[in-house]
């Protein structure tokens, strides 16, 4: 069972260098860089901008407010609502052919 624990260590390693390039990564492209400073905000920028890093992308979502994402909500309601307005009136005129 020794290799299992050589295979931990190396992946403990593995992470550790992917989270490091993700930093680093992160910090030179993001705006924490002029005060120093690594922000959410730059994390979650890079995984919707970078490509290497597209696949964090609904890990690191980009923050919104709440009023934002209420507001969404809303408009995606009134657009399905909407369809279904549609749908319905295009059933009524099959209905009446």
């Amino acid at each position: 069972m020794a290799t299992s624990g050589a295979v931990g260590a190396k992946s403990g390693t593995d992470a550790e260098l992917f989270v490091q390039c993700l930093a680093t990564y992160s910090y030179r492209h993001g705006s924490g860089k002029e005060k120093k400073v690594l922000t959410y905000s730059d994390l979650a920028n890079t995984a919707q901008e970078s490509e290497t890093f597209q696949f964090l992308a609904d890990i690191l979502p980009k923050k919104i407010l709440a009023s934002k994402y209420l507001k969404m909500l809303k408009e995606e309601k009134r657009e399905e609502d909407e369809e279904n307005d549609n749908d319905n009136e295009s059933d009524h005129d099959e209905a009446e052919s």
